[in-house]
């Protein structure tokens, strides 16, 4: 049994999938999920669980290289744009309309919904690779 990192079986088997270039989406509880993309539901009750909880989870995980936002959300939700910031360590952010964000998770591997509330608490994660760490590893 798996004990540490993403315990989700579906989200773990995802993220673990993504390749150089891919897109996870996470979205709080009302993001609409295009026809055909995978959806990994994990709300289970108004707030749980909470946006920044599962991107920091699958952050445990995911080199990330860059990342979407709407504009809407610099007001709508500040601090998770703040943490979101923090939590990737100075990645480039993309600033697109909210139309725009929900126009492009229809090219993601996955789009996984959270019980967040607060409008505007989305994110597409653009997934990276670290070849220097990875050349550490090989012997």
């Amino acid at each position: 049994m798996k004990d540490h990192g993403i315990l989700h079986p579906e989200l773990s088997r995802v993220v673990a999938a993504m390749g150089h270039g891919d897109l996870i989406g996470v979205g709080d509880a009302g993001l609409p999920v295009p026809p055909g993309t995978p959806r990994i539901d994990l709300a289970f009750a108004p707030g749980r669980p909470a946006f920044a909880d599962v991107v920091a989870a699958i952050l445990t995980e995911l080199r990330v290289e860059g990342y979407v936002l709407a504009e809407e959300s610099r007001s709508a939700c500040p601090d998770l744009v703040a943490d979101l910031a923090a939590r990737t360590g100075g990645v480039p952010v993309e600033w697109v309309t909210h139309e725009e964000l929900k126009a492009r998770s229809a090219a993601a591997v996955a789009i996984v919904r959270t019980g967040e509330l607060t409008p505007y608490a989305n994110v597409l994660l653009r997934s990276g690779v670290d070849f220097d760490a990875a050349a550490g590893r090989a012997a």
